[in-house]
């Protein structure tokens, strides 16, 4: 009889701890993704807006170009190193 009971109770702590694992993980995690996400912006001085974005009317397109402040365009980008392979 004991051992019966054992194994009820066994059974019945892994279909409760199933069932809150399923309702209550992904409110936990969405909890620690926003206490995170919120320290970062805090860290980094973000504002709350989306990481910095300006909220703009719905269809407004605007272009931001940034300007070369060295005025200097080459196409050198760096150092070509050639790789030998070794057998």
């Amino acid at each position: 009889m004991g051992l019966l009971r054992t194994i009820a109770f066994i059974l019945l702590g892994y279909v409760v701890l199933s069932f809150l694992s399923r309702w209550l993980a992904p409110k936990l995690f969405g909890y620690a993704a926003r206490k995170a996400e919120d320290r970062l912006r805090e860290m980094y001085g973000m504002p709350q807006d989306r990481f910095g974005e300006k909220e703009q009317p719905e269809g407004k397109v605007t272009v931001d170009k940034k300007s070369n402040k060295n005025g200097n365009d080459s196409d050198k980008v760096g150092e070509y190193i050639e790789f030998e392979e070794i057998d």
